[in-house]
Parts: C-alpha cells; structure tokens; sequence
C-alpha cells in the first residue's frame, strides 16, 4: 500500500548492495565507451533499458501505472537522475574509475544529511559515525589539494549531488507512490529528456562489441535503478546511504581489469577504511534487527 512505509533494513540493504553492483558494471561500460560515442548517447543508452522496462509495465497494467499523487517530484527525480548520469560519464572519460567512484562518495553524507534534516529520520551516533568515517576514507583516496585527481572530479561532485537529491526525491515519493510508477516516469521522463538532443550527437557503432556495450549499460542501469528505488521504499535511507562505499571495490576491480589503472597505496588505504566501514554497518543491521525480534518474541509471550 502506498502510504504505509514498511522498514525492513535487511533487506533494503541487500538489494540497495544488488543495485550499486549494477551501476558499477554499467558505469564500467560506460568509460569504455567514452572513448568513441558521447555522453548523452551513453547516457541515453542506459535510461532506453529502463524506457523499455516501463512500456512493458504500461502495456500490462494500463495508463493507470501513472498515477500519481506528487507529478512535479516524479518529473524532478527523473530530470535530476538524468542530468546526474550526464555529469558522471562526462567526468569518467577524464578520470580513473577507482577515483572518479571515490569522489562520488560524497554522495551517502549528502543523503544523511538531507535525510535528518529535510526527511527527520533517526540518524543514531553509531550511523553519523559509520558515514563520517567512510567520508575520511574517501577523502585519503582524494587527497584534495594534492592535483591527485584531474578537474573533472568537480563534475562527480555535482553528480554526487544530484544523486543524493534523487535518493531523498525517492523516499517522499516511497508514501505515496507504488515502486513500478516511480520506475515507469524515470524512464520515460529520461529517455525523452535524452532524445532531444540525440539527433545532433549520434553516432551509429561500428562494431558489434560497441552494440553490445550500449545494450549493456541499459540493461544493467535499469536493473540497478530498479533495485535502488526499492530497497529505498522498505528501508531508512540513512541506512543505505553508507552502502555506496561498495562500488569502490567494483570500481577499483573494473579499473584495474578493463583499463590497467593500478590503484597507489594510499587509494588501497582509503579503500581498506571504507570498506571496513560497510561492514561495520553490517554489522550493527544485524545485531538491531536480532534485538528488535528478541523484543518482539518477548512483548508476544
């Protein structure tokens, strides 16, 4: 039901972990592909999966599928998730990938902040302090003021931004709107935001790998935005927000098979803490929720 929020943290963490593993690969893809076609048309290319996910979900349950009670928030997360994926790959052609994820990790203590503030939602010390320390991390594989990182990593901090807004536009939109109408203005909305200016900067693959990769990023964007427009329905989204920290391990994994960029020991270092950090969020998940049902299973005796 729309206006009933359920919270189970478990498994909004499970496929919110489910949901980054896509975007890596597809971002993965996507610098590859940065080489040879635009931004706009890779970025078109990731939202024509979820644009396709949507026709079908209107073909089975009608028009009715758009109803929504908050139409300029569903216009506004698309726009702003659209713009935020522009801003990414623009940036990934210039930077690492390992580097250009780090960056971006920004993006969970933009959430936090947004989600106490802006939502009210419980942000306990152990919480501010599991995203404050992956911040610290991030901020090691940064280095900023060093020039470790090229200019275009200001890009993916606008990125990171617009993500976070999209995250917060998600949880308004989990009261009142069901998962599959939110998915279905995502990716019409982007498409068509996309489309106008495909004409002026397409560019036909010549290669049957380029197709593939271009098929690729729509199939594993929309499978990504799908699991994270869930799992921000049934859990907090201060829950999720540290989570993020997982697509460094992706990133530096892809970075390293696909492009040969070999991460220094000071990426490693920050990367040890943020994903010490995930765990530990983990971690503290499971002990909650053991303790809610031992509650439970009391209050029922």
């Amino acid at each position: 039901m729309p206006g009933t929020r359920r919270n189970d943290s478990v498994l909004g963490i499970l496929l919110m972990l489910a949901g980054f593993f896509m975007f890596s690969a597809s971002d993965a893809m996507a610098k590859f592909l940065t080489e040879s076609f635009h931004p706009v048309q890779i970025a078109w290319a990731r939202y024509m999966g979820l644009f396709v996910g949507a026709m079908i979900l209107l073909g089975i349950h009608g028009f009715s599928l758009l109803r929504t009670e908050k139409p300029i928030l569903q216009f506004a997360r698309a726009a702003v998730g659209t713009f935020s994926a522009i801003c990414f790959i623009v940036a990934v052609a210039y930077v690492p990938l390992a580097d250009a994820v780090a960056v971006a990790f920004v993006a969970p203590f933009m959430v936090t902040i947004m989600a106490a503030l802006i939502l009210r939602e419980p942000v306990g010390i152990r919480r501010w302090t599991a995203v404050c320390i992956g911040f610290v991390g991030a901020m090691i594989v940064i280095r900023p003021g060093l020039g470790v990182v090229h200019p275009a990593a200001l890009l993916i901090i606008l990125a990171a931004l617009l993500f976070a807004v999209r995250q917060i536009i998600s949880r308004w939109l989990s009261d009142s709107d069901r998962t599959v109408t939110t998915i279905a203005f995502t990716g019409i909305i982007g498409a068509v935001l996309l489309t106008l200016p495909l004409p002026f900067v397409w560019i036909t693959p010549v290669t049957w790998t380029e197709a593939a990769l271009l098929v690729g990023i729509a199939v594993f964007g929309a499978l990504g935005e799908i699991l994270v427009i869930k799992a921000l329905e049934v859990a907090h989204a201060v829950i999720l927000a540290p989570l993020q920290y997982t697509m460094l391990i992706w990133g530096i994994l892809y970075g390293y098979l696909i492009f040969s960029d070999l991460p220094d020991q000071w990426t490693m270092i920050g990367a040890l803490i943020i994903m010490a950090t995930g765990l530990y969020t983990l971690h503290r998940e499971r002990v909650v929720s053991r303790q809610r049902a031992r509650a439970a299973r009391i209050a029922g005796s």
